[in-house]
């Protein structure tokens, strides 16, 4: 991140946004904070998808694991949070995408420093007058309301005291914390120091917030002291240019107008003159933009799996309020453009990987488009089923895959005389809040932190386990139940460390070995751990598992004994993978790179970058290409070498992958040659064989192969075997037969279906001509209002237009009823005017649509021939007499 000088003249106070950003970080620097560089929107800690706050970065220091880069810092952080989306553009100050300014202390000044430098900052730097501003206090911090009160000269009226769930602050359940102190600022100060409650957002903004971070809290809730007291403070950048600004929300400052004054000039529209649900989206499509830019920027993009999600979620929201602003085309390349344009000054990267960025919105928008057109004609495909009811988790679908919003999915629906169910959508909705909020509301520092306490203080593990599944070691560390300890017992769960061991650790896409863990031969003491996962910390392995017999303690002498059968079926597994991405190069070319894999003992699975995907022949080219490897029995060779000799042997690394100078390189020679940690057969003959089970994309441009190798071939074929085998009984059939048997029954099905509706729409067009005496003459026009319950909407439909047809150009026809007489939940209304009814002003599609409502429902059609739908069944008798009523009013 650039940092600017401030370019306001001489005496004037910062106003746009890069002098705010500017000015907080001078006047820090200037009182010896270090200027730290924003981090990336993906952090290192792999307990939090997104950075969600600018003390992220600073946590492993909070925690002691890591060495403070000075005594002070000062950072302009850009984060992103989802929790609230719904609140983005409908309040003055949600967003997605936020820049955070903070100054912090790592065991050095206090509360003292802390508040005399944010109250000269507000007020001298950014000119905010005193008579404007409310602080808040935690209700038990003297000390703070004394250094507000007695050494700034805060008046007393307007220090506002309060409780935990506003001003205490904590990491989590245990753990770092302390009160904290916000600063607020007063847009209507003239109402008076009476009654302030700054829960007011019309009146107050929170703009500033000071952490003391001062005491650890245990388990049982006490407080103690902390040796090294820290500040962790964060000023909102958005909420001080609103301040400063003078505008009514986040979106009208200079950070985020320009990008939605873009996106009025591509729909033609000015923000000025337009109401408020376009002003809304408009909001909307300036916060997103800049929230997809920067995450692009930061190398994250669109997919259906975690931060990926995130892109493809807020991209598709853009595109959806593009067309409620009136957008009829692609878009959104133009708006990363103008990201750029308004933020590569500050972040210079942002114009390095412009076309990486605009590339990556082109493919995702137009790849969306597509998708809503398959939405549509999903929907048709299920409203050609006749359904009584759209279920919740299928409409839910349609807005979330297809981005269809839910008001349009209804209204579709209801024009075929269908209901939503809606109690189902909102919660398939509700679920998806929840994993969202789960994944980005908070910062836990606790989170595993006796895990990585203790891996810290750790050496890193010595791996011996590729040629040795037992051997002695020594337990460097134990935490035991989630807590550091120096022993523990039978029953205990525990995660130790060791000084060597023979367990693999989870890395490259394999998973960490299982096994157990024993007393050493001669040992007094019986020990059995059970040890169900081992994972890795840097070049710490992390051994799980839970104590069966005995206890253990710190430096205690162990054995341990890593399962072989599970290890050989993972060692077959990984070396498949590396076979496979052999196989797909040669058949479908070198540009084919992996993306990502899994190694399991029982199936592997790996990720490729491709725009296509692997065709059924193909994928039996391939399947046979690597048998073929196996059974040649081709002899691995495993070596140590540098990276870069590594490289110009030809070896394959996965991009994006960080490795050391020295690298282990395992060869199948003539086939594969790739740097790898893992642990692999000695021959490719112990493979045994190898089954593709499934391929398909997970994101644009990016394709997922998973397949079974060695004895777990065996289990999947005896699985199939038994359900062909069931199959062949019922069908009575052998098992090359069963394919053409079901076939045929499909087809049976379908024409009895087809059969069915035809004798429906002939019961109750017969049902219909026996309605023809009932019709009632207005002058010359012939009106026919009547219930025929038990049809379905297009029977109806037939009927109504038999009857029109039948009493000519001067009839007007209305039917409704319950499809399933006994659901009181659905309703179908049909309207059918001849020529002569709709000359006089009178539209099927507008008058049935309107007696609908009374059902609680809507719908439309055409002039001559609509139909509509309603919810309420029991209402459905007073539509019908309202349709009769009005006929007879607008054809008298």
């Amino acid at each position: 991140m650039t940092i600017e000088q401030p370019t306001t003249p001489e005496g004037k106070h910062p106003l746009n946004g890069n002098e705010i950003r500017s000015a907080f970080l001078k006047f820090y620097a200037e009182r010896k904070h270090v200027i730290i560089p924003s981090a990336s929107l993906v952090p290192e800690d792999p307990t939090v998808l997104l950075t969600i706050a600018g003390m992220l970065p600073f946590k492993p220091i909070f925690l002691g694991q890591e060495k403070r880069p000075a005594a002070r810092a000062t950072s302009s952080q850009k984060c992103i949070r989802t929790n609230d989306i719904d609140n983005v553009g409908r309040t003055a100050r949600h967003q997605t995408f936020f820049e955070m300014l903070g100054n912090f202390s790592f065991g050095d000044y206090f509360k003292q420093e802390a508040i005399a430098w944010a109250w000269e900052l507000s007020t001298q730097i950014f000119g905010l007058k005193p008579e404007h501003l409310v602080i808040s206090v935690f209700r038990d911090d003297d000390e703070a309301e004394s250094i507000w009160r007695d050494v700034i000269g805060v008046n007393p009226k307007r220090i506002i005291k309060m409780d935990e769930k506003d001003n205490f602050w904590s990491s989590g359940a245990t753990g770092p914390c302390g009160p904290c102190s916000e600063m607020y600022y007063d847009f209507k100060p003239e109402l008076g120091d009476k009654q302030i409650d700054l829960e007011d957002d019309e009146r107050f903004i929170e703009f500033y917030n000071l952490v003391f971070m001062e005491y650890n809290k245990d388990a049982s809730g006490i407080l103690t002291p902390l040796a090294n007291k820290n500040i962790d403070t964060g000023m909102g950048l958005e909420r001080m240019a609103q301040i400063l600004q003078k505008v009514s929300n986040n979106y009208e400052t200079d950070l985020i107008y320009p990008i939605i004054s873009k996106a009025c000039s591509i729909a033609n529209i000015n923000y000025l003159n337009i109401d408020e649900k376009k002003k809304t989206s408009l909001k909307i499509i300036g916060d997103h933009c800049r929230a997809i830019t920067m995450m692009i920027s930061d190398g994250i993009t669109a997919s259906n799996l975690g931060r990926g999600y995130v892109v493809r979620r807020l991209i598709r929201r853009v595109i959806r309020h593009g067309k409620i602003i009136g957008v009829t085309r692609a878009f959104l390349p133009e708006m990363g453009e103008a990201v750029v344009d308004l933020m590569q000054s500050t972040y210079p990267q942002l114009n390095e990987r412009r076309h990486i960025i605009l590339a990556e919105m082109q493919k995702e928008e137009n790849q969306f488009l597509e998708t809503l057109e398959r939405g549509e004609k999903l929907l048709k495909e299920i409203l050609d089923e006749k359904p009584k009811q759209i279920d919740g988790n299928t409409a839910f679908s349609l807005y979330d895959t297809f981005g269809f919003p839910l008001e349009l999915t209804q209204e579709i629906v209801e024009e075929h005389g269908i209901s939503i169910d809606l109690e189902g959508f909102n919660n398939a909705m509700e679920k998806q809040r929840n994993r969202a909020k789960a994944a980005t509301a908070s910062i836990d520092l606790t989170h595993q932190s006796a895990i990585e306490i203790m891996a810290t203080n750790s050496d890193s593990t010595q791996f011996n386990g590729y040629g040795e599944l037992e051997l002695n070691s020594n337990v460097k560390g134990l935490v035991v139940n989630g807590a550091l300890s120096k022993e523990a017992n039978a029953g205990d769960h525990v995660h130790l460390t060791l000084e060597k061991t023979s367990f693999y650790g989870e890395g490259g896409g394999q998973v960490g070995d299982q096994g157990i863990i024993t007393s050493v031969e001669g040992a007094k003491n019986k020990l059995l751990i059970e040890i169900n996962g081992v994972s890795r910390q840097k070049n710490v392995f992390i051994h799980s598992g839970q104590i069966i017999e005995g206890r253990i303690a710190i430096n205690e002498q162990v054995k341990t004994k890593v399962n072989q059968q599970l290890r050989k079926r993972a060692q077959a597994n990984h070396t498949a993978t590396h076979l496979l991405q052999a196989g797909l190069k040669n058949i479908l070319g070198d540009e084919i790179s992996q993306a990502g894999s899994l190694v399991d003992f029982d199936k592997l699975r790996f990720d490729f970058n491709s725009t296509r995907e692997v065709t059924p022949k193909e994928l039996v080219k391939l399947e046979k290409l690597i048998n073929n490897w196996i059974t040649e029995a081709h002899e691995l060779t495993i070596n140590h070498m540098s990276l870069k000799k590594a490289k110009a042997s030809g070896a394959v690394a996965m991009f994006g992958e960080k490795y050391d100078n020295e690298v282990r390189v395992v060869d199948v020679p003539g086939i594969s040659k790739e740097l790898c940690g893992g642990t692999h057969v000695k021959n490719t003959a112990e493979i045994g064989l190898f089954k593709i089970i499934s391929e398909n994309g997970i994101s644009s441009g990016t394709r997922r192969i998973e397949a079974i190798a060695g004895p777990a071939v065996l289990g999947f074929l005896n699985e199939r075997d038994g359900i062909v085998n069931k199959l062949s009984q019922r069908f009575k059939a052998q098992p090359n037969e069963i394919y053409s048997r079901v076939i045929g029954l499909q087809d049976e099905l379908k024409s009895a279906v087809k059969e069915l509706e035809l004798t429906r729409e002939e019961l109750a067009i017969t049902k219909a001509m026996n309605l023809i005496n009932k019709k009632i003459l207005i002058g010359n026009t012939n009106i026919l209002v009547h219930r025929l319950d038990g049809l379905s909407g297009n029977s109806l439909q037939k009927a109504a237009e038999k009857l029109t047809n039948q009493l000519g150009e001067n009839a007007a026809v209305i039917l409704g009823g319950l499809p399933l007489p006994k659901d009181q939940n659905k309703v179908i209304l049909v309207a059918s005017f001849g020529k002569n009814i709709i000359s006089k002003g009178l539209k099927a599609g507008n008058f049935i649509g309107i007696i609908a409502k009374i059902c609680g429902g809507g719908g439309g059609g055409k002039d001559h021939l609509a139909q509509a739908g309603g919810r309420n069944g029991a209402a459905l008798d007073n539509a019908l007499e309202n349709a009769l009523s009005h006929l007879k009013n607008k054809l008298e």
